[in-house]
C-alpha cells in the first residue's frame, strides 16, 4: 500500500474508532476526533517517544489532551498503538460503569493517559509544569554525554482551552521561563460547544502566544500531513522558546450535514449522519470498530519502536549508574515514589514559648531541613514567598539559564537556572495550581504551591482535580482568618476552610500550634493517595508545652485529646489551629469554677474521621454532650462534631479591616467568651 494510502487508512481508523465509541455510547464528543485526528496520528507516530508496553517509562513524552472532550481520540490512539488495557471492548464500553473509557480522561484510572482533563484550560496548564519538571531533572542529574532526562511534553488543545483564563497565566508563564520541550498543538476549527467562535472571540491567539514569548507557526490545512510533519520537527528543533502550532482544522470533518457546525460538538452524530460520514471518506459502513489488518500493522509498530527506545535508553541509564551511582539512586527512588531513609531525623521539635509563633513561620523552619533531606521537594508562591515563608533559602530561583538576572531582586537568592527548586510563579494562583499538579502528574516531585487561604477560591478548579486525580499535591495556605486584619474582608478567610474541607479526597490541616506544624508537613509529605492543604497563621500563637500537653504527633489522627487526664469531662472544648490556645486558656478559668474539661485539638476533620469508631469515642464520649467547637471560620459543618446539644463559636459573616487582635476581639474569639459559652452549654446541661 503506498504510503499517503497508509496514512490515510491509519487516520480513518482512529477517526472511527473515536466515532464509534461515541455513537455506541450514545453520548460523546464526535467532532474533536474526527478533525484532529491527522494531527494525532503524526504526532504519535513520528515524533511521541512512548511505549505502549511500559506506560511508566521515566523518560517517555508526555502527550497531554487538553481538550478532554476529545477523549474518545486518546482511547482510539492507546488502542491502535498497543497499550494492553485499552482492549476494544473498553472502547466498545466508552461512558460505562466503571470502563477504562470515562468520558473525559482519567489519569487515576486509565494507563496511558497523562492527566485528568476536561475543564478546558487545565491541561495546557498541567503541561506547563510537566515541562518545568522535566527542565528541573535535566538541569539536576544530566551530565555531559549522560542524559537521563530529555523528553517532551505535547499538548492537543482546542479553542475553548484558548478562552480559558488559567491557559493565558500558564502560557505567559511558559513563555517567560522559556520551555523549550513544550509543544502545543492548537485545534483552531473555530467551533464551540454552542457556536461558532465569532460569538465570543475574535483574538490573535498566535500574535498573543508571540508576545508570551512562544515560537508560533500556522498549519492551513489540518489534513496536510507533511505541512504537520514540518511544523512539529521546527518545534522540536526550536529549543529556546515553547511551540504552539496553529492547526486550522473542520470540526467534525467529513460528517455531510454537521461539519463546521456546534452539531458536531458535543452530541453524537446520530446512526444516518455516521453511515454518510463513513460514506463520504470512503469507509464501510460496517463492521462498526472495523480494524483494517495493514492500518493495525502500521500502528502497533508503536510497541517495536517504544521498547527499542526504552531499552536504548536502559543501556545509557546502566552507563550513568556507573558514573554516578548516587544520582542513580535517587533518581529511581523518587520515581518509586519512596522517601529517604531518615528523612525525618532532623526536623525540629520547637520548645514551649506562650509568645510562640505564627505556624507560617514554624513552616519555613520546617520546609528549610526538609529541602536538605527531601530534593523532589519542589515548589513555590503566587508572588508571596515574604509573607507565606514558603523558599527554599538554599535551593536557588527555578529560571531560564538564557535569560540575564541583572535587574533582578528576588526573595530567594539567586538563580539557579532550571536547576534552582523555587519556582515563582507570579500573581498567577490558578496557573500555580494547575503546574503544581504538572509536576505531580509528571512523577519525581513533591510539589507544593503557596498563597493567602482566600485565594485558594483562584484555584479552587486545580485543587479539586489534585484530589479527582489522587496527586499528592500539597497546597499551603498561610493568613488563614479574620485575624489577618487590616486588609479587611477581601483578604480574611472565612468559607474558605469548609470549601476546601469539601472536596472529597483532601486532607485539609491547621495546626495548633510549630509542632503540630512540624507533623502536618510530615504527613503532607509521606500522604501519596491524594493531596493535602496546610492552613496557617499570619500571627503569633503558643507553642504548646508537650510536657503539660499531648505530644503534637497527635495531629496524625485528625483530633486528640491534649489534656488526657480529664477521664470523666463534663464540658468538651474542641478547637483548631490559632483558636486551640483559647481553648487551653479558658480551660484555666473553668477549672478554676469546677468544670471538668476536656481540651481537643482537631487540626483535621478527614484524618479524624477515617480513625476506628473506638478511637473517636475516646476522644469525643458520646456521654460528653457539652461540647464547644471554637474556630475563626464558618460553622458549617461542626454540627456533626459537637453534636444537637453542643455549640460552635464560629464566624458567618464576612471579615473587618483593623488590627487583627481588635477583629479577633469583636468577633468573639476571647478567652472571657469562651468561657462564657462554655459556662452556658453546662449550666444548659444541668
Amino acid at each position: 500500500m503506498p504510503p499517503s494510502e497508509l496514512d490515510q487508512l491509519c487516520i480513518n481508523t482512529i477517526r472511527f474508532l473515536a466515532v464509534d465509541a461515541v455513537q455506541k455510547a450514545n453520548s460523546g464528543h464526535p467532532g474533536l476526533p474526527l478533525d484532529a485526528a491527522p494531527m494525532a496520528y503524526v504526532l504519535w507516530t513520528r515524533f511521541l517517544k512512548h511505549n505502549p508496553a511500559d506506560p511508566r517509562w521515566i523518560d517517555r513524552d508526555r502527550f497531554v489532551l487538553s481538550a478532554g472532550h476529545g477523549s474518545a481520540l486518546l482511547y482510539a490512539l492507546l488502542h491502535v498503538t498497543g497499550y494492553a488495557a485499552m482492549t476494544l471492548d473498553q472502547l466498545q464500553r466508552f461512558r460505562q460503569w466503571q470502563s477504562l473509557t470515562p468520558g473525559h480522561p482519567e489519569s487515576h484510572v486509565t494507563e496511558g493517559v497523562e492527566t485528568s482533563t476536561g475543564p478546558l484550560g487545565q491541561g495546557i496548564a498541567n503541561a506547563v509544569g510537566m515541562a518545568i519538571g522535566e527542565a528541573h531533572l535535566a538541569a539536576r542529574y544530566n551530565r555531559p554525554g549522560h542524559e537521563p532526562f530529555d523528553h517532551h511534553t505535547y499538548v492537543l488543545a482546542s479553542d475553548g482551552d484558548m478562552m480559558e483564563g488559567v491557559q493565558a497565566e500558564a502560557a505567559s508563564l511558559a513563555g517567560h521561563l522559556r520551555l523549550g520541550k513544550l509543544i502545543v498543538l492548537y485545534d483552531s476549527n473555530r467551533v464551540t460547544l454552542s457556536g461558532t467562535t465569532s460569538l465570543a472571540f475574535s483574538e490573535d491567539v498566535a500574535a498573543r502566544y508571540r508576545s508570551y514569548g512562544w515560537h508560533v507557526q500556522r498549519v492551513p490545512d489540518g489534513n496536510d500531513l507533511d505541512a504537520l510533519d514540518r511544523a512539529l520537527r521546527a518545534a522540536r528543533d526550536e529549543t529556546a522558546q515553547p511551540s504552539l502550532i496553529v492547526v486550522q482544522t473542520v470540526l467534525g470533518f467529513g460528517a455531510p450535514t454537521k461539519a463546521g457546525t456546534f452539531a458536531a460538538h458535543g452530541s453524537p452524530l446520530g446512526v444516518d449522519e455516521v453511515r454518510k460520514t463513513k460514506a463520504n471518506l470512503g469507509w464501510p459502513e460496517q463492521p462498526a470498530f472495523f480494524l483494517p489488518d495493514p492500518a493495525m500493522h502500521h500502528l502497533r509498530s508503536a510497541l517495536e519502536k517504544g521498547q527499542t527506545a526504552e531499552a536504548a535508553w536502559k543501556r545509557r541509564f546502566t552507563a550513568y549508574r556507573e558514573q554516578f551511582p548516587e544520582l542513580a539512586d535517587e533518581i529511581e527512588r523518587r520515581f518509586r515514589g519512596e522517601l529517604p531513609a531518615r528523612w525525618t531525623d532532623s526536623l525540629p521539635v520547637f520548645p514551649a514559648d506562650p509568645k510562640g509563633i505564627a505556624t507560617r513561620k514554624a513552616s519555613e523552619v520546617v520546609l528549610q531541613e526538609l529541602a536538605r533531606t527531601v530534593p523532589e521537594l519542589v515548589g513555590g508562591s503566587g508572588d508571596l514567598d515574604p509573607s507565606t515563608y514558603t523558599w527554599l533559602k538554599q535551593d536557588g530561583d527555578f529560571e531560564s539559564p538564557q535569560r540575564p538576572r541583572d535587574d533582578v531582586q528576588g526573595a530567594a537568592g539567586g538563580g539557579w537556572g532550571y536547576a534552582g527548586r523555587n519556582i515563582h510563579f507570579g500573581v498567577r494562583e490558578h496557573a500555580m495550581g494547575a503546574a503544581v499538579n504538572g509536576l505531580a502528574y509528571h512523577r519525581g516531585f513533591v510539589p507544593f504551591g503557596a498563597t493567602f487561604l482566600v485565594f485558594s477560591d483562584y484555584m479552587r478548579p486545580p485543587i479539586r482535580l489534585s484530589s479527582i486525580a489522587r496527586l499528592q499535591s500539597i497546597w499551603v495556605f498561610t493568613h488563614d482568618s479574620i485575624a489577618v486584619g487590616e486588609d479587611g474582608p477581601t483578604h480574611e478567610a472565612v468559607e474558605q476552610l469548609l470549601a476546601l474541607r469539601a472536596i472529597p479526597g483532601m486532607v485539609v490541616l491547621r495546626p495548633a500550634d510549630a509542632n503540630e506544624t512540624r507533623y502536618a508537613w510530615q504527613v503532607a509529605v509521606e500522604r501519596t493517595d491524594g493531596p493535602t492543604t496546610l492552613v496557617l497563621t499570619r500571627q503569633n500563637v503558643p507553642t504548646l508545652d508537650r510536657r503539660v500537653y499531648a505530644p503534637a504527633d497527635g495531629l496524625r489522627r485528625g483530633a486528640y485529646v491534649l489534656n488526657p487526664a480529664q477521664t470523666e469531662p463534663e464540658l468538651v472544648l474542641i478547637g483548631t489551629g490559632s483558636e486551640v490556645s483559647l481553648i487551653v486558656a479558658a480551660e484555666s478559668a473553668l477549672r478554676e469554677r469546677g468544670v471538668r474539661v476536656r481540651l481537643v485539638s482537631m487540626p483535621s476533620w478527614e484524618l479524624f474521621a477515617d480513625e476506628s469508631d473506638e478511637y473517636r469515642e475516646s476522644v469525643l464520649p458520646a456521654s460528653a454532650t457539652a461540647r464547644l467547637a471554637v474556630e475563626a471560620g464558618c460553622s458549617i459543618g461542626w454540627d456533626r462534631w459537637v453534636g444537637s446539644r453542643g455549640a460552635i463559636l464560629s464566624v458567618d459573616k464576612f471579615g473587618s479591616s483593623a488590627p487583627g487582635e481588635v477583629v479577633m476581639k469583636e468577633y468573639g474569639f476571647t478567652v472571657d467568651h469562651v468561657v462564657e459559652r462554655a459556662l452556658a452549654l453546662v449550666r444548659h446541661k444541668g
